[in-house]
């Protein structure tokens, strides 16, 4: 099933860990139509402005939510988000410029430096129907523990 003219049902709702563990992370209705409006609004035109991206996280039903150990109110469980690459070797820039297009051109509801300082490991974004707050957050490990710092 195509969640725009790229994205695929399958690619959203991969996971290496779901395998491993026999965890069932088949969307519901709710959260296809969810699916469906991150890839239109956001992942679609990144891919239109940079060439592929990989998705390396996008649906998480709670199960698999809860064994990756990811947080209790993740937007990745409604379908709302997905974390995010540029594949490697000539795809027409970085992490940073992923990030900086989505903060300066694109409606969301967060985005997310994850780790790293000059370019971020990957870029966290969500897209919620209707109420977008467009909140820009670094995340970095202090004492063992993520924290998050808003950006301007």
């Amino acid at each position: 099933m195509k969640m725009s003219a790229n994205f695929s049902l399958g690619e959203m709702t991969s996971s290496h860990t779901a395998q491993r563990l026999g965890i069932d992370n088949t969307p519901n209705d709710e959260q296809i139509e969810n699916l469906k409006e991150l890839c239109e609004k956001v992942l679609q035109p990144i891919r239109d402005k940079f060439g592929p991206v990989r998705v390396t996280s996008g649906l998480r039903v709670p199960d698999l939510n809860t064994a990756i150990g990811g947080s209790k109110s993740s937007q990745h469980c409604k379908g709302e988000a997905a974390d995010i690459n540029l594949c490697a070797n000539g795809c027409g820039g970085k992490n940073s410029d992923v990030f900086n297009y989505i903060k300066e051109s694109l409606t969301f509801d967060q985005l997310i430096w994850e780790f790293g300082d000059s370019c971020p490991a990957w870029v966290h974004v969500s897209y919620k129907y209707g109420h977008n707050r467009g909140q820009v957050l670094k995340a970095s490990k202090k004492n063992g523990r993520t924290v998050y710092t808003k950006l301007s």
